[in-house]
Formats: C-alpha cells, sequence, structure tokens
C-alpha cells in the first residue's frame, strides 16, 4: 500500500551567489526557462544571446517550495527525485539529505523522520556545473576531447556545454520529475522483465525486487505474493519472509512476434506485476479485506535480437531474420529537455516514419531518453541503439566516476531492459577512435581514459541485467581493442574525411560493413533561420555564423558544391544550392552503401533532428520543419530504390515481395527526344540487390554536356546526367503553372516547357507555418507534378511559382 504525491508546485529560484530572488520556477524544469519565462533573460537561441548567458552555467542557484504534511500512518515516506541537473544538494526542513553529482540517474532518499505535521519546506541547492568540472579536472588532471570544455568531468549531458551543431547552455534544474512516495509493508523496488523467444513460444523472465519497510506489515508473518500476468498466462511468487529478489517465468504459446517497421507488425502485449500482501487471519484474494496491493503494467514485445559478426560483419538480426539498417542518429530534440512533450516527440518520430527510417541511434553525447521516448519506438517499430552516455572525450575512471557510472548504467540498463524497440547497448562515441587516431596516447600518459568502462564494467552489467540483447564496445569500433577502430572492412564505421576534406564522391571508395555515421550540412528552412536571425541574412552576416558552430563550417559548405552546382552569389541562391547540395551527397552515400547489401548491412545518417535553429547535418531542422534532405532521404530509405552507379543499374529490393518488371533504360537529349533505347526483364528477390551493367547504346552519350539517362522500373525512375550540372548545357527553365486551392491549402501544378531539375518549392517564405509534401523533383518536358502545400493562409499565387519560392537549379 502506497500514496504518491508530486511536489511540482509552488516553488521559487533564487541566484545564491547574486542578486535574483524570488522567480517562479517550473519543476520539472531548469534555470535558463525559469529566467526566460520572467524576462530575466532573451531566448539563448536567438540571435547572438548565448554568448551573454554563459554566466549562469558558473552560479549557484536554489530552488525551494513549501508544502503541508499530514501524518498518514505510513511506516515510510521517500523523496523521489527523478532527476536532478546536477550538482545537488538536497535539504527538507534544513536537514541535508542527500549531495548528488549525476544527470544520468535518479534518488530515492528516506525522509520520514524529518517531515512535520504542517508545514515542510524543501530546498534543492544546485552549484555551478562549470565549477565543478573544472575542479575534477584539476584534481585528477587534463584529459583530451574534442572541445575545450570539461565536460567529461561530470556526469551530465556532453552536448550542454556546446557541440559543433549545438550552443553552450550549461543548465541546472529539478529537470524530471519529483514527489513524496508513502509506504508500508514491502513495495515493487523493481521489475525487469527480460522477454525473448523460444521456438513459437514467448518467454518472458520477471525479475522482482522487493524493499520492506522494516516495520509491522514487513515483518515474517505477513503473507506476500508476486503474480505476473501476460497473454492469458499467470504465474505467482511466494517470496520468503524478508526475501528481496524473486523471478517468474512466463511461457507463451504460438506468441505473436514485435517486428522492426518494414519487417511485420510490432505487436506488443500487457504484461501485468502484482504486488500483494495481506494481514495475517485475512482471507486470500485481490479484494479481501486488509490486502495491500500495488502494481506494474508495461507493453512488451516478443522477439530475439543478436549481432551477427560473420567475416567481421555488423548484422543485427531481429527474429532471425538479417535487418538492413535505414538509421538516422538523434540528439537532444531541446538543449532544455523538460520542455520535451509527447506530442513533440511523436511528431519528430513521425517524421522518421515517413522517411521510411527503421532505426534510431541515441547518441552518447547526449542522455538516456524518457519512457516516451522508448514508449513511441515500440509502438511504431523503430528500433534502437543506445549509446551510454560517453562522446569524443578521454573519461577519467577514479572515483567517484567509477561508482556513477556504475549507478547509473545499472538503473538504466534496468529500466530499460524489457523495451521491444531497443536492439542494442553501445558504450560510446568516438572515445576508442579518439585514442587511437587523435593523439590521445602521448598526452594521456598513464591516465584513465574510459577502457575499463567500454571493455569491462558497462559489458559486464548488461551482460548480468540485460542478456536479451548485444552489447558493442563504442562506435567507430572493429570487434577487438586490438585492431583500428575505424576499419570500413570491420564492424562500425564513421565517415568524416567527407565533410571536412574531400569532396561527396568520396564515399564510392568507401565499402563498409555498416556505416554508422556520416553526413553533410546544409542550413535550416528559412522560416527557421528568419525567425532565429534579427539582422541581416548572408552567409556573412555575423548572426547566421552564430548560427553556424561547425569549424569553418561555410566554407566547407561552399567546397562542398565542387563542380556539382554553381558558385551562389546572393543569399536566396546560397540557401537553395547548399541544401540541395547536402540532400545530393547524402543520396549520393547511401545509395552505394545499399549497393552493397549485403556486405554492408547498414547506414545511420547524422543526423535527424536539432535542438535549436543552426546549420547543421539534420534532415529536420530546430523548429521541426523538413529540410530538402528529408525529401531525398525518404526517396533513397524507400524499400524499392532504383539508381544508378558506376555504369550500372542498381535495384534494390529491401521489401517482402519480389520486385519484377520490365526495365527500360533511355539515353534522352536535353529535350527530352530518345536518342537510344533498351530493355531488360528483371526479378529481384526479397531482402536482395541486382545489378544490371548498362549497354554501350545507353551508357556512352554523344555529347555528355546535351544528354542524359533515365531508368524506370514498374513505378520508379531514376535520372541521371553525363556531366556535372555545371557543365551541363540546359536550357533556361520554362514552366507552366496551376494554383488550386483545396481542403488544407493549396495544389500547386508544375508543367515542364523545358527540362526542369531539382525542382523545390519553400513555401514557408510566404507562411512560416506552411508545408510541401514533396521537392527535388526533375521533370523531363511536358511532365507535369503537383505538389501540396499545407497552409492556413490565403498566399499570393504568383508568389508561390517565381523565385525563391519555386526554385530549380537552371532558373
Amino acid at each position: 500500500m502506497s500514496t504518491y504525491r508530486p511536489l511540482h508546485d509552488g516553488w521559487t529560484l533564487r541566484q545564491v551567489d547574486g542578486d535574483i530572488r524570488g522567480v517562479p520556477a517550473a519543476v520539472p524544469g531548469c534555470v535558463h526557462t525559469d529566467l526566460l519565462a520572467a524576462g530575466l533573460i532573451e531566448d539563448p537561441y536567438l540571435d547572438d544571446n548565448e554568448n551573454r548567458l554563459t554566466w549562469i552555467g558558473r552560479c549557484v542557484w536554489e530552488y525551494e517550495t513549501v508544502f503541508d504534511w499530514r501524518d498518514d500512518g505510513h511506516e515510510r515516506a521517500d523523496l523521489v527525485c527523478e532527476g536532478l541537473d546536477t550538482v545537488a544538494t538536497v535539504e527538507l526542513n534544513g536537514v541535508r539529505v542527500a549531495s548528488t553529482a549525476n544527470q544520468h540517474r535518479s534518488y530515492r532518499l528516506p525522509v520520514r523522520e524529518l517531515l512535520r505535521e504542517g508545514r515542510n519546506t524543501l530546498r534543492v541547492r544546485f552549484d555551478s556545473p562549470v565549477a565543478y568540472a573544472e575542479a575534477r579536472r584539476a584534481e585528477l588532471g587534463e584529459r583530451p576531447g574534442a572541445y575545450e570544455a570539461p565536460y567529461q568531468f561530470i556526469r551530465k549531458m556532453a552536448c550542454n556545454f556546446g557541440w559543433d551543431w549545438g550552443p553552450a547552455v550549461v543548465t541546472s534544474g529539478i529537470w524530471r520529475p519529483i514527489g513524496l512516495h508513502s509506504w508500508s509493508g514491502t513495495r515493487l523496488a523493481g521489475v525487469r522483465p527480460l522477454v525473448r523467444t523460444d521456438g513459437p513460444d514467448g518467454l518472458v523472465e520477471v525479475h522482482v525486487t522487493l524493499e520492506h519497510s522494516g516495520g509491522p506489515l514487513s515483518s515474517g508473518r505477513t503473507p506476500v505474493v508476486v503474480t505476473a500476468s501476460v497473454a492469458g498466462v499467470r504465474c505467482e511468487a511466494r517470496p520468503a519472509p524478508g526475501e528481496r529478489e524473486t523471478v517468474l517465468t512466463l511461457r507463451v504459446p504460438d506468441a505473436e512476434r514485435w517486428w522492426p517497421r518494414g519487417y511485420g507488425a510490432p505487436h506488443r502485449h500487457e504484461l501485468t506485476v502484482d504486488l500483494q500482501t495481506k494481514t495475517p487471519g485475512t482471507l486470500d484474494g485481490p479484494g479481501a479485506p486488509g490486502a495491500q496491493r500495488e502494481g506494474w503494467t508495461g507493453l512488451i514485445g516478443f522477439r530475439d535480437v543478436r549481432l551477427d559478426r560473420t567475416d567481421d560483419a555488423f548484422t543485427l538480426v531481429v527474429n532471425d531474420v538479417p535487418v538492413f539498417v535505414r538509421g538516422v542518429n538523434w540528439i537532444p530534440d531541446d538543449c532544455f529537455p523538460s520542455r520535451l512533450t509527447r506530442a513533440r516527440l511523436a511528431e519528430r518520430f513521425g517524421q522518421a516514419v515517413g522517411a521510411n527510417v527503421n532505426l534510431l541511434r541515441v547518441w552518447g553525447g547526449g542522455l538516456y531518453e524518457s519512457e516516451d521516448f522508448y514508449d513511441l519506438a515500440d509502438e511504431l517499430g523503430l528500433l534502437v541503439w543506445q549509446d551510454f552516455p560517453f562522446a569524443c572525450a578521454a573519461y577519467p575512471e577514479e572515483e567517484p566516476f567509477a561508482s556513477e557510472v556504475e549507478a547509473e548504467a545499472r538503473e538504466n540498463v534496468a529500466r530499460l531492459a524489457w523495451r521491444p524497440s531497443l536492439a542494442l547497448w553501445c558504450g560510446n562515441n568516438e572515445v576508442l577512435e579518439g585514442h587511437a587516431d587523435w593523439g590521445w596516447r602521448e598526452s594521456l600518459g598513464e591516465r584513465t581514459w574510459g577502457a575499463g568502462f567500454f571493455h569491462d564494467l558497462l559489458p559486464a552489467v548488461v551482460a548480468e541485467l540485460d542478456p536479451t540483447r548485444p552489447y558493442w564496445p563504442g562506435s567507430p569500433y572493429s570487434g577487438d581493442p586490438g585492431l583500428p577502430p575505424n576499419d570500413p572492412s570491420r564492424g562500425t564505421l564513421h565517415i568524416w574525411d567527407v565533410w571536412n576534406r574531400e569532396d561527396y564522391t568520396r564515399y564510392g571508395d568507401y565499402r563498409p560493413r555498416f556505416a554508422a555515421e556520416f553526413g553533410f550540412q546544409g542550413p535550416p528552412v528559412h522560416a527557421t533561420l528568419r525567425a532565429a536571425v534579427g539582422g541581416e541574412l548572408a552567409p556573412d552576416a555575423p548572426l547566421v555564423l552564430h548560427h553556424q558552430k561547425a569549424h569553418e563550417g561555410n566554407a566547407k559548405l561552399l567546397r562542398g558544391l565542387g563542380e556539382h552546382l554553381p558558385a551562389p552569389g546572393a543569399y536566396d541562391d546560397w540557401h537553395y544550392l547548399t541544401q540541395l547540395n547536402q540532400a545530393r551527397a547524402v543520396v549520393h552515400g547511401i545509395e552505394r552503401f545499399r549497393a552493397l547489401a549485403p556486405y554492408c548491412s547498414g547506414t545511420i545518417l547524422w543526423q535527424l533532428n536539432d535542438c535549436w535553429p543552426v546549420t547543421s547535418w539534420s534532415a529536420v531542422d530546430g523548429a521541426g520543419r523538413r529540410k530538402p534532405l528529408w525529401y531525398a532521404l525518404r526517396r533513397v530509405y524507400d524499400d524499392r530504390l532504383l539508381t544508378v552507379v558506376d555504369g550500372a543499374v542498381v535495384v534494390i529490393n529491401d521489401g517482402p515481395r519480389p520486385w519484377a518488371g520490365e526495365l527500360e533504360l533511355l539515353r534522352l537529349g536535353l529535350d527530352g527526344e530518345p536518342l537510344a533505347k533498351e530493355t531488360s526483364v528483371v526479378e529481384v528477390a526479397p531482402r536482395s540487390v541486382t545489378t544490371v551493367p548498362l549497354p554501350g547504346a545507353v551508357a556512352v552519350p554523344g555529347d555528355p554536356a546535351s544528354e542524359l539517362l533515365v531508368a524506370r522500373l514498374g513505378d520508379r525512375r531514376a535520372v541521371s546526367f553525363f556531366a556535372e550540372d555545371t557543365r551541363v548545357a540546359f536550357p533556361a527553365a520554362a514552366h507552366r503553372t496551376e494554383v488550386t486551392p483545396v481542403r488544407g491549402g493549396l495544389d500547386v501544378t508544375v508543367t515542364a516547357v523545358t527540362l526542369l531539375r531539382e525542382l523545390a518549392l519553400f513555401p514557408d517564405r510566404l507562411d512560416p507555418a506552411a508545408s510541401v509534401d514533396d521537392m527535388l523533383v526533375t521533370l523531363l518536358p511536358g511532365e507535369s507534378v503537383t505538389f501540396h502545400i499545407a497552409t492556413g493562409r490565403d498566399l499570393d499565387p504568383a508568389a508561390l511559382v517565381t523565385r525563391p519560392v519555386l526554385r530549380c537549379v537552371n532558373d
């Protein structure tokens, strides 16, 4: 029997070492959002306000609330802090209850003896996380990292200190729920279902942890019964007096499987676990007088997942079926995670699903995400690769870090072990590579750097608490500590020479077993950038550059255009061409990696989302708007993909049914007139790739600058040019347009008079809330396309069909 009381009301915030007093505070929340709500700071996401707010992370802050309490007769009362960010001291009625320094874990603090009848005062003081990290660095010795900030010296979201796509907004606050849990007798302290399949059956081992209050109701005379039920199967256990652990095993005959997207339905089954204690002398049964109950409920999925390492491969196998991963990297969707709602996560997950993604990699510079995050992934059939929160730095293994890492790992592995979407635990992001390849060894000497975590502690925790899924020490990693970690022929690969130094055609030189991180930058949607920057919109404008965090990022954007696209002049051309080039670069890589299947078993694009308005590698910008890359990703991640690669047509069928038909190959002039035609019958089995060499008649142009190749198979088409766009003799774009009001917006039909290369509509330039259903469409003369614009406004039809709203390469 228990009661839970949220303590989210009546909080105020004060600056202990400054003049700010009596600010109303939202809990869950953080100092930045409280100061913003009070009008005491400008929005850190706008202009360069971030630069003037670094003092917040160097201050000491105190939250305080007062609540009434009456003795309810319970034997125990615990203050449950689900998330404290980060260096916190908790006081109840002037008595220190705990000191904490880990954002990634929760705390249960016994406070029954400190509670008073009537008025009670709860204070949580947050010391400066920056000062704490600097002090630990001074104590333990410098450790190399990707940035100067000492983020590896505090167990806190690393990107909070700034990244090459994110601002430095070092937060403090009660960032997850806090409340008072009163209870007596025995409580369910933990429920950890381990779910797998056994032949056609589903098998659940429910590991239950019990905590006893020590009072009369938890004495040896009080019977305890634990039951578990799923899919009509029930199991019961009667722990011995004082016993803290029990396991219930349930076998579900012919259980429906949970499948990832594209492989079947993500079937889930409700598992309920009940704890019943009864006063001696009373009757049995859930409704019996004197019975006390509490329970746990979760939607589990029966599935097996393993990692096939045959011949140095890295292949996720779900329910004995190899899965080609079409993934995206996930970063925290807001620098202030308490602002993330389930609805916002659902929108972002919907964008992932809409782009034909089947896996999200939770990147190691962020967080263990919320219950809503994993529940949505379970529901939608999205696989989750979960990094432990270590990224791009050497981490100390001394105390208190070793104990904190173990505590957070044990809590979160147990918390997530039953989630069917969770496919892989990964030790870190780019720490193993940094130690091997970034010159760390010389500067580290004999100092620790995290190897003990990634090769010993974390795999031991996973093996003990979650043996149902694989562990991988880090990414990139080749499968053995003695091997170069970023070897394309083994394990997981990160590819960053393309963005940093090379033309994107360099992707074609790689033959990765699994490309776990790669990408190319592009600016956010125009409306997003316009809302974030109050001054001039120009590529080199100071405020625009402030929203570009990558080293020499804008220079790399221009270099990346290479000979693919013309050098832009004014802002409008820069914005369109660099967004287009981002999409083309990513498509170039993914097409080639998918063509290597099954030798290559997956790609994880960097990145799906942003946490603020910024020029970055994302497909969805910081305001949740889809960039051109998103539309290109939807196309290149489709089950069926037709593409021209290195003198051949590659037919990729990652669907469950064969793909058969007549493959038509046409060599055309730019005016659409046929110059040569070849056909062949192809049949591509499910989950396979077929390569068809181009016959000479269509493979060799008479004039590369004036011809193109079109491949068609069923309703799929690939258009390929024999020369870079800067060398193609494009005609000046000519088209006819028609704008038609329809329910929910407008339809814009464009009919090509001449060839139109990479046609795109940007309705956000007229209505920031408007969006379009497709873009980057190449039309041959005489062809038409209809774009649907979702908008609640009456938009000017003439403006809709002219620059800079309607664009193509040859306009």
